[in-house]
């Protein structure tokens, strides 16, 4: 299994109720620490970036 790359669309706008990247569903703390997660962590935070994106009021 390769090592998920950054899913950063360097869209960086934070939702202030949610505390997600409005370009990629990340937490700022899971942006701060990605380049140091393992890869099994990262394919973890990947795997939920879909659900986290329909959970927003303004996404479609």
């Amino acid at each position: 299994m390769t090592v998920p790359e950054s899913p950063c669309i360097n869209i960086c706008q934070i939702d202030r109720k949610s505390g997600l990247c409005l370009g990629c569903y990340r937490t700022l703390d899971e942006i701060a620490v990605w380049s140091t997660l393992s890869k099994e962590d990262r394919r973890a935070i990947m795997d939920e970036l879909d659900a986290r994106r329909s959970s927003l009021p303004e996404a479609g």
